[in-house]
């Protein structure tokens, strides 16, 4: 088992956890907060970033309980950006966990979302909703940095980011446990872009071209079978558990809230599912919290 860090870095570990919700406007921080409300979260909307160390503490007295709290930040305050770096760092030095989840959009489809909302970009004095963007985006490049996770919401209705969020935060025990997303995809369909660990397993022997195995996946015992009774498999598990168990401890010594690993092969079917399964079974077995994402295995076969 990972030895875990009894006390934070930064102080002792506090009851309250919170995750600040912040990023592009037009990006669905509002969806967001709402599934964190139905997620049972104490959520709050445009908080002066001054007031944010009082009301952990506040909650804590209050509650006198484990407490979790969602709050959503950005530059409709104007001291936001000016105030987060120093504040952020202040919160975590008295020991509460703060994690800062930060939701990007393309600028054309946020461009398309004013215009549908006839709603106007905060940052657009002038009638352009482009220089809006624009500007916005600049200045938020560094909290992005800090971001413990982002969510590239170009893509996603409302009910799809909604349950992309729950599926995130909602099987969390406490959210200063570092969380593993082991993610499988298919090379052919583009690499995952918030991994932090990337493994190419297209050296692996594949059952695509194998008679019987082609239209199954590496959910299936056969396919494992086929690919993990390899002699180069089972070098590459080993060395790949070793590594892990190098990494994963630093990582949560350095205070990270979640590392995405993805396994990659050419259609995202058969051996990065296989060595992903594999994965998630060792994890379990360490007492790790993860979450397994196969994103491309019904895209193939």
């Amino acid at each position: 088992m990972y030895e875990t860090d009894k006390q934070s870095p930064r102080g002792p570990l506090r009851r309250i956890q919170s995750v600040v919700i912040t990023g592009m406007s037009g990006s669905g921080k509002s969806t967001a907060l709402k599934a964190f409300e139905d997620m049972g979260y104490y959520c709050v909307d445009n908080l002066p970033i001054a007031l944010l160390p009082e009301l952990l503490l506040i909650l804590e007295n209050s509650t006198g309980q484990d407490n979790k709290v969602a709050l959503v930040m950005d530059v409709r305050e104007k001291g936001f950006l000016d105030q987060y770096d120093s504040i952020f760092s202040r919160v975590r030095h008295d020991g509460f966990h703060l994690e800062v989840l930060f939701l990007d959009c393309r600028d054309d489809v946020l461009v398309q979302r004013f215009s549908q909302t006839r709603r106007r970009h905060p940052l657009d004095s002038q009638g352009d909703i482009v220089t809006g963007i624009a500007v916005e985006r600049k200045r938020l490049r560094g909290l992005k940095e800090f971001a413990a996770r982002i969510i590239d919401t170009s893509n996603y209705n409302v009910h799809q980011l909604r349950s992309a969020i729950i599926t995130l935060y909602s099987h969390r025990g406490r959210l200063d446990n570092m969380m593993i997303h082991v993610i499988s995809f298919g090379f052919k369909y583009g690499v995952p872009a918030d991994a932090n660990l990337l493994f190419d397993v297209r050296f692996l022997p594949n059952p695509y071209f194998v008679p019987g195995l082609r239209h199954m996946s590496g959910r299936d015992p056969d396919v494992q079978h086929f690919v993990l009774k390899n002699q180069e498999t089972e070098e590459f598990m080993n060395r790949l558990k070793d590594l892990l168990d190098l990494l994963i401890p630093r990582y949560r010594k350095e205070g990270k809230s979640y590392l995405v690993i993805a396994i990659g092969c050419t259609g995202g079917r058969h051996r990065s599912v296989t060595i992903a399964e594999q994965l998630r079974q060792y994890f379990c077995q360490n007492q790790e919290e993860v979450l397994l994402t196969h994103r491309d295995m019904q895209l193939e076969g």
